[in-house]
């Protein structure tokens, strides 16, 4: 007589799936050479892109504020309702400038990594 007290239990096609899944999840990964590139170009343009923002969203604000100033208020407070709004158009105008200049800047700091990468050899 085996008195054996072990337990014993396949999983179906679909369980077997979703536990590799989830395993893969929790295993040590190697980033490749080609999501390092991509991971390093896209940082440059989300960079410039948060600065550009940044920048352009309160102009755009105050833009809205000083034509708020012109039309709601009009005689009281055109004159620094126009200041107001030529202000913001000028912030929103430097938003382009700004994410041309970032992009320039991010690209040139990383560009001894981009290049390191694609140089080496295939493995």
């Amino acid at each position: 007589m085996n008195n054996d007290n072990s337990f014993e239990y396949t999983y179906s096609a679909r369980e077997q799936e979703e536990l590799l899944k989830i395993r893969e999840k929790y295993l040590p990964r190697q980033e490749s050479r080609l999501d390092q590139l991509r991971r390093l170009d896209s940082s440059v343009t989300k960079k410039a892109t948060a600065a550009a923002l940044s920048l352009g969203i309160p102009s755009s604000l105050v833009l809205g504020t000083g034509m708020s100033c012109c039309i709601v208020w009009g005689d009281a407070l055109m004159l620094p309702g126009i200041a107001v709004g030529i202000l913001g158009i000028a912030g929103m105008a430097l938003s382009y400038p700004l994410y041309t200049r970032t992009i320039r800047k991010e690209r040139a700091r990383i560009a001894p990594e981009i290049l390191r990468l694609t140089e080496e050899p295939h493995l």
